[in-house]
């Protein structure tokens, strides 16, 4: 590149052009993730705020949650955090024990993937929710284009959990990180950002979970503990 070029570009508004050898800089900053290695990974240093985020794991229940859990308990508290269709009932104390208004929780289940994505883009749109949580293991590219513009035009942030191999799938997120299990934490893969590649995953911990020895870990937040523990908890299964 020429160095008028690099002059020009240079010049030119914060956001308004993106260089792919280095992280975007976006008119807004994004929201703190609580992790600052992951914040200083990310363009705008933290999750976007309106936008798909796409987490991708081989499984639910490896510590997502807890990659999640400081953005939740930060978020405005006037509006709803929706959750569609989680794999798993939300493990009320371990939400409540990280600070999570459990008042401001909506959890909607959804009998098909179109009533998920349906669901999903109507929690966006409503203007009523803070960050949407969705639970998605098929969408066309036409249907994530559909929510990535509902979550821009709400300015709100929908982070979609789908299947690792979704991750063979072009996607119009702007952000697409594939999840791993570790023995105190998460191993993150960042698949899509816009910036250059990352050489090598980030190994994140997580407060959430302790050691290796510490299993079942149903301090997550997203577990379903026998029934005998729901019952003492006072929590029902929402499936069989």
């Amino acid at each position: 590149m020429s160095a008028l070029a690099q002059a020009t570009l240079a010049a030119l508004p914060p956001g308004l052009v993106w260089q792919a050898d280095r992280l975007a800089q976006p008119a807004e900053a994004g929201i703190a993730t609580g992790f600052a290695a992951l914040d200083a990974q990310l363009p705008g240093g933290g999750w976007p705020r309106n936008a798909l985020i796409e987490l991708l794991s081989d499984s639910p229940g490896i510590g997502e949650i807890g990659l999640l859990l400081p953005v939740l308990r930060t978020l405005p508290a006037e509006r709803w955090i929706v959750w569609v269709t989680p794999p798993h009932l939300p493990y009320a104390p371990a939400l409540a024990a990280a600070g999570v208004p459990l008042e401001r929780l909506l959890l909607l289940e959804a009998a098909s993937h179109a009533e998920t994505q349906w669901a999903t883009r109507q929690a966006l749109i409503s203007g009523g929710s803070s960050a949407v949580l969705a639970w998605l293991a098929r969408a066309d590219t036409a249907a994530l284009r559909r929510l990535q513009l509902a979550a821009e035009s709400s300015a709100t942030p929908l982070f979609l959990f789908r299947p690792a191999s979704a991750a063979r799938q072009p996607s119009p997120a702007s952000l697409r990180l594939r999840l791993a299990a570790r023995d105190d934490g998460l191993v993150i893969d960042i698949l899509k950002r816009r910036g250059p590649g990352l050489a090598a995953p980030l190994r994140l911990p997580l407060p959430q979970r302790p050691g290796p020895r510490r299993a079942p870990v149903f301090n997550d937040a997203l577990v379903r503990p026998d029934p005998v523990r729901l019952a003492a908890a006072g929590i029902h299964a929402r499936r069989g």
